[in-house]
């Protein structure tokens, strides 16, 4: 199924739902009371009822699949089943949540210490933590700051919860800092608006609405770090590490290359060159929104979007269904506040900071080593047969 028939098909009625289970209406109306599929009522008829098509993927993929343990484990890997428990955040019903509090609603008033205040569960905001101030490139500066504190903290194994919060809250600060290039105790939105001449609050929104995103790759690679004892700074350094990569946190320069391609050819050239090419469009639709991302509606809401950004949603839209996500929203925002090239990097590893720890600490609290087997599928390393056959082509 291709992407615009996602979008298009995000709610079916029941007669197909059942055909692509191959379930009785009890079966459906079972699964929908197990939570496991989404229903609505039907807006052309309200005594019927719709239900969400990513729903009925994942049951059908599932049914498909059957239950082999090598499946499961090979499927939950890439937007498949959940694979740890976690009370950090989750997506459901296209919000998001953190510890069971609307991000977007969050993101109205609160300040990035106070989302880490709750996503760590400390139970009350955290005292401020002075930062040294910092020079060099701003990417430059990210890793630097946090490889010097690695490179010098404790590992967190036996060590008390508010000592550990302690550090959290100091690491986060310093990550602020590596931004900004400012020390002080101000809140983080704070002083990077102020050296980067930007508006307060909307640099705020942003931190807070990139605190934490389920289980991403970043956040599973400090779970990792977490789970062998390794320090809150590590923690926070192989997610950052793992955030620079073009599929993740760096996907904005995908983004900012096609926004380029739209000034030069146009909107609705462009979005059609890259569906021409078979390949995505960049900034747009997410797995887990069907229905739009709801960090990017939170935050574009609050922009007045010039012609360029306007005409780009609205010929995507018309070319494939997709709404906009946070990679769209944080190049927006960076074009229409004139801010730094980097900034969308910038925003998400230091809003991002604060849901590597509130993982780190979770990991931590469980004391279990994350360490998966592989399924080798190399050559046999009895005979060599693989190894000769491989050879010789």
């Amino acid at each position: 199924m291709s992407e615009l028939q996602v979008v298009v098909e995000s709610w079916l009625p029941a007669s197909v739902a059942q055909g692509r289970l191959k379930v009785r209406p009890q079966t459906l109306y079972a699964y929908v009371s197990r939570g496991l599929v989404e229903a609505r009522p039907d807006p052309d008829d309200p005594r019927r009822s719709l239900y969400r098509a990513a729903d009925i993927e994942t049951l059908s993929r599932r049914k498909a699949r059957g239950c082999r343990a090598a499946a499961i484990a090979t499927e939950a890997i890439a937007w498949g089943e959940p694979v740890l428990p976690s009370a950090v955040s989750t997506v459901s019903k296209g919000r998001l949540f953190y510890r069971g509090k609307d991000a977007a609603t969050l993101a109205e008033t609160a300040t990035l210490e106070e989302t880490a205040a709750l996503l760590w569960d400390a139970g009350a905001m955290l005292a401020p933590v002075s930062a040294s101030a910092c020079e060099g490139p701003m990417k430059a500066r990210l890793f630097t700051v946090i490889a010097a504190e690695a490179a010098e903290d404790p590992p967190m194994a036996g060590r008390a919860e508010t000592l550990l919060q302690r550090d959290g809250a100091r690491v986060l600060a310093a990550l602020a800092a590596s931004v900004s290039g400012r020390g002080g105790e101000e809140p983080a939105h704070l002083r990077i608006a102020r050296a980067w001449r930007a508006d307060a609050d909307l640099v705020r929104r942003a931190l807070v609405l990139l605190a934490d995103h389920e289980l991403n790759a970043s956040a599973f690679a400090a779970r990792v770090a977490a789970s062998t004892g390794a320090s809150l700074s590590a923690c926070v350094l192989a997610g950052l590490a793992t955030l620079s990569g073009p599929r993740h946190g760096a996907h904005y320069l995908r983004v900012q290359a096609f926004l380029g391609k739209v000034e030069t050819l146009g909107a609705q050239k462009a979005a059609r060159a890259r569906l021409d090419q078979g390949v995505e469009i960049p900034g747009f639709g997410h797995p887990l929104y069907p229905d739009g991302d709801i960090r990017a509606q939170a935050l574009l809401s609050r922009l007045r979007l010039c012609a360029l950004e306007d005409d780009t949603v609205a010929a995507v839209r018309a070319a494939t269904g997709a709404a906009p996500n946070i990679d769209f929203a944080l190049c927006a925002l960076t074009r229409a506040a004139g801010l730094p090239t980097e900034a969308p990097f910038a925003l998400f590893a230091a809003g991002r900071c604060a849901g590597w720890i509130a993982h780190a600490l979770e990991q931590n609290g469980a004391g279990a080593l994350i360490r998966p087997r592989a399924r080798y599928v190399g050559p046999d390393p009895v005979s060599g047969q693989g190894a000769q056959a491989d050879a010789s082509r």
